[in-house]
């Protein structure tokens, strides 16, 4: 005879179901097709190895017969539904005197697969088809060459396992959800049964969460053999008044195949959801864990609970309720459906459906776990990056995202813009090394701590040196790239220092594009390295563009080829724009990402593009003051010849007010001489700096106070105003809407 080992957790499934651990928990089917073993007929468990080897002999002679003898008569198997008339030769077995398994080569097992997946319309593997019955029907042939029973159920044995191994290797394929049922429809469907319903939890529990409500199971996917098209006549015949008992066959037997078809994805008359009841049917043969046929008292209860009372149902062994258990709880359960037509499963099809569902709720596991690790991963890194970006004075600016192709989805890489004192802005973009959450999360940590430093207004290059400490105590292997720029629209001027990151390109208003020349550094995380920074012009008009290697760096092409090719593209784009005016900056952003190819996403891409507009010094004011009582006086006199200058005069009283305050409250602390300056943009802002370190803060002066009063006016007068901390000092900045700005908006 020829038996599966049963699993280890119990006894191998039978038609009442199965066994419970002590939480109430169904123990999960082990793979039932670890060996087959063959003893001789009538030999017992403690055959003779005499015996045993005239059984295996009988076996593979009687391959060969069947491989030589079969081929050109049929196998007496019934096809399924839909199949096609022509027939696969039997003659895939092992010649004698080769061991079976290993004569078949890994080629022609992913083949097996592949026509199983493909749900092509041929009969099924003898052993997958029924049982002994579907070999001698009434239109078959006895087995070639003389060969016995015994043989031939080895051959459909063996025909079993190649099966079973095809269908889990198809369903293994899957990464995701959809791909892995997919995979369990076209592997069963026509070869292991006509019909396959698929219930999955909804929604789908992930990892140790515990359902706080009731248990839903929701109609994932169904697959069938028969088409639409040849159930129009049937479907209009049920609809004119036939009921269910009309679509009954010659043998009394229920044809599920003969109802139309008005399921809720239009494949088969089941319920979309179904509600499981404690304590219910369906519950405890789910909790069974092990496939039942359909005839069983259990599944009969279960599933008109599980498909609806609408849906019909075969008679015999001819439905399989399969639950699939995942490595924690129950998720889901299949239900597998033959026609008259065909033989009706038999006892070790029980464990084909276990192995098959066992190895299809592992892999749903897998892929809900892989799913969610993929989400809070690509939420935890764009949440590290701005929801926006800041629009500073003299400089606009323009960003893009996007995450690294499936195969290496996370990544590090970020950007940020940071306005600075004196209407400077810090451009940033970094590339942590590695792809995952943790790359993520160290990313994060640097852009904050580079936050930090830049609110110091520390030179570029120290702030790269600030940065590696940082790296290195996060970790020795912690390391990343980074580039960090300084704009400062009055002076017209740009500082740059590189720690280990692609050189930038200026884009200028002619449509030249140049790869500008930056010490490439050392990336932040070596230690012991010095950063060096270069100070480059910066005329208006120009665009430059900061990126990371996700850009230009591929398995197609190296670094340099691709910067080269950037700079071409960006030259390109502005000879088509027209060489007296610049491109417009979002445009040009996703024309750059256009040049990005089908094998060109290994890697994330952050890409910073700044225009850079620049502050006319026309509309720039400076003067020093000394820190003496005549100082306020001054800067009012100094503040109200400008806003003549500039036609300004409506903002006098205001401006004068505000200036006295802030100057007054820098002279008292201050040592050095006293900086205000004025700029006119889209708004007039004044800054005054001082060398005292210690920042002012609003307070509520009390009535017998004779200070403090001086912020609560500026905070009530200004549109906006701060205080920031500089390496010399402090600036006191605030802002106020010019006259007629409402109205231009």
């Amino acid at each position: 005879m020829t038996e599966y080992p049963t699993s280890q957790e119990g006894p191998q499934p039978v038609a009442s179901g199965g066994g419970t651990d002590e939480a109430g928990h169904g123990k999960a089917p082990i793979a039932a097709t670890e060996a087959v073993r063959t003893h001789a007929p009538g030999a017992g468990p403690a055959a003779e190895p005499g015996a045993a080897a005239a059984a295996a002999s009988d076996v593979r002679a009687a391959r060969s017969a069947a491989g030589s003898g079969a081929a050109g008569s049929g196998s007496g198997l019934p096809r399924p539904r839909g199949a096609a008339s022509a027939e696969v030769p039997a003659a895939a077995g092992p010649g004698p005197g080769q061991d079976h398994d290993n004569a078949r080569p890994r080629e022609a097992e992913d083949a097996d697969a592949d026509a199983l997946g493909a749900g092509a319309a041929g009969p099924a593997p003898e052993g997958i088809g029924g049982g002994t019955a579907g070999l001698h029907g009434a239109g078959g042939s006895a087995p070639a060459g003389g060969a016995g029973p015994d043989a031939t159920a080895a051959r459909r044995e063996g025909d079993r396992l190649r099966f079973v191994g095809a269908a889990t290797r198809r369903i293994a394929r899957g990464i995701d959800l959809d791909e892995i049922v997919l995979g369990l429809c076209r592997a069963t469907v026509p070869t292991f049964s006509d019909a396959i319903l698929v219930y999955l939890r909804d929604p789908l529990p992930v990892g140790d969460e515990r359902p706080l409500g009731p248990v839903v199971l929701r109609l994932r996917r169904t697959d069938r053999l028969r088409p639409i098209d040849d159930l129009t006549d049937i479907s209009s015949t049920i609809g004119a008044g036939m009921d269910l008992a009309g679509a009954a066959g010659a043998t009394g037997e229920l044809d599920f195949s003969q109802l139309p078809l008005v399921g809720p994805q239009g494949d088969l008359p089941a319920a979309e959801l179904c509600e499981i009841r404690p304590g219910g049917a369906l519950a405890e043969v789910l909790r069974g864990v092990r496939p039942v046929f359909g005839s069983s008292a259990a599944a009969r209860a279960a599933l008109p609970e599980l498909l609806g009372l609408d849906h019909p149902l075969p008679r015999g062994n001819r439905a399989v309720l399969a639950p699939l258990r995942g490595r924690r709880r129950v998720i889901g359960a299949a239900v597998f459906l033959r026609s008259p037509e065909r033989p009706a499963f038999e006892q070790n099809d029980l464990l084909v459906a276990a192995q098959l569902a066992t190895h299809t709720a592992l892999g749903i596991d897998k892929a809900v776990l892989y799913g969610r690790e993929a989400y809070i991963a690509d939420e935890l890194q764009r949440t590290m990056l701005p929801d926006s970006l800041p629009q500073p004075t003299g400089v606009r600016l323009a960003s893009r995202y996007l995450p690294a192709a499936e195969t290496a989805r996370v990544g590090g890489d970020w950007y940020d813009a940071i306005p600075l004192p004196g209407s400077r802005v810090a451009l940033v973009v970094g590339d942590v090394m590695g792809h995952s959450m943790t790359s993520a999360a160290i990313m994060g940590q640097l852009r904050t701590t580079a936050q930090t430093l830049a609110q110091l207004d520390l030179p570029p290059a120290e702030v790269l040196h600030h940065l590696d400490e940082q790296a290195q105590r996060l970790g020795t292997d912690r390391m990343a790239t980074c580039m960090y720029a300084v704009y400062d629209p009055v002076a017209h001027r740009i500082t740059i220092a590189n720690a280990g990151h692609p050189p930038p390109v200026l884009l200028h208003l002619g449509g030249r594009a140049e790869v500008l020349r930056v010490p490439p550094g050392a990336p932040i995380g070596v230690g012991g390295v010095d950063f060096e920074a270069v100070e480059l012009d910066a005329p208006a008009g120009a665009t430059l563009l900061l990126y990371t290697d996700g850009l230009v760096e591929s398995r197609l092409r190296d670094v340099w080829t691709g910067i080269e090719q950037l700079r071409e593209r960006l030259a390109t784009t502005a000879q088509l724009t027209g060489l007296d005016h610049p491109p417009p900056l979002e445009a040009l952003c996703d024309d750059v990402l256009d040049m990005l190819g089908p094998g060109d996403r290994d890697d994330d891409i952050a890409l910073l593009a700044a225009r850079f507009d620049g502050i006319a010094p026309s509309d720039v004011a400076y003067w020093f003051l000394d820190p003496e009582e005549t100082a306020p006086g001054r800067a009012r006199r100094f503040a109200r010849r400008a806003l003549t200058r500039w036609g300004l005069e409506e903002l006098s009283d205001s401006l004068e007010l505000l200036v006295s305050e802030v100057v007054t409250n820098a002279v008292r602390y201050a040592e050095r001489p006293v900086t205000l300056r004025l700029l006119r943009t889209d708004v007039l802002r004044c800054e005054v700096g001082d060398d005292s370190p210690q920042l002012p803060r609003q307070r509520r002066a009390r009535d017998t106070d004779e200070g403090g009063r001086g912020l609560f006016l500026v905070n009530r007068l200004a549109r906006r105003w701060g205080a920031t901390r500089l390496s010399s000092g402090k600036v006191v900045w605030f802002e106020l809407p010019l006259p007629g700005a409402g109205e231009r908006r």
